[in-house]
């Protein structure tokens, strides 16, 4: 890659508006971790000192965090030899009611203007390895039947996107973005999630003819196919 892509994002640990606090890391990534099915509904997180150290906050801002979330219908505190913080089952309905359209608006505006500027810069320049799997998965949501599977699919293609255009350090920025994105916005449709996968073979494409322009538009119409 060339240096300098996306000046100030490849150390940042916040986003745009006012910025991202530990709480809301938290927050963040276990809803990702729900999208990408590291853990479902009823299912026991790690422990507080893990989260911690993968996220490289404190604990007791994890713990607060999971407090937190506990309080919000999110999760669940058991006590007991088989306790432990666990994923309520009630998930899906009460991230339902914590969408916010100004706020995902701005994310996603956000999103797009990084995914534009990484393609931009990396057109052409994509090892033949990543592209194909990056492949992979767009032939795997064609495949896909289940919504929540082509849900997955989905986040894993921009989340792969994100680290083949622009390393590790620009995944877990986009990780901090699409898992905020899952508590605000509303799931997209099967339909929409296809008409998605469409942009993401022709963005490919173009990627492999190292064509930057037509890239570039693959991303945006993209996001247009998604209803505003």
């Amino acid at each position: 890659m060339r240096p300098g892509l996306v000046a100030g994002v490849r150390d940042a640990r916040v986003l745009p508006g006012r910025g991202q606090t530990g709480s809301e890391l938290v927050r963040s990534r276990i809803a990702l971790r729900v999208r990408l099915k590291s853990v479902s509904p009823g299912d026991r997180l790690p422990d507080a000192g893990v989260l911690a150290e993968e996220l490289g906050i404190s604990e007791i801002t994890v713990r607060r965090a999971l407090e937190g979330m506990c309080q919000d219908g999110l999760l669940d505190r058991r006590r007991g030899r088989a306790g432990g913080t666990f994923v309520a089952p009630e998930w899906d309905a009460v991230v339902a009611l914590m969408h916010d359209a100004d706020e995902a608006a701005s994310l996603d505006a956000f999103h797009l203007l990084l995914e534009c500027g990484l393609v931009a810069h990396g057109a052409g320049e994509v090892p033949p390895d990543r592209l194909e799997a990056l492949q992979t998965l767009v032939d795997e949501m064609d495949l896909a039947d289940d919504r929540a599977r082509l849900l997955e699919l989905e986040t894993r293609f921009h989340l792969d996107l994100a680290e083949a255009l622009g390393g590790a350090g620009i995944r877990e920025f986009a990780a901090d973005l699409l898992g905020r994105l899952c508590l605000l916005l509303p799931d997209p449709t099967p339909e929409v999630v296809r008409a998605q996968n469409r942009c993401h073979a022709d963005l490919l494409a173009e990627l492999g003819r190292g064509a930057m322009d037509p890239a570039v538009r693959a991303v945006k119409a993209h996001q247009h196919a998604r209803p505003s």
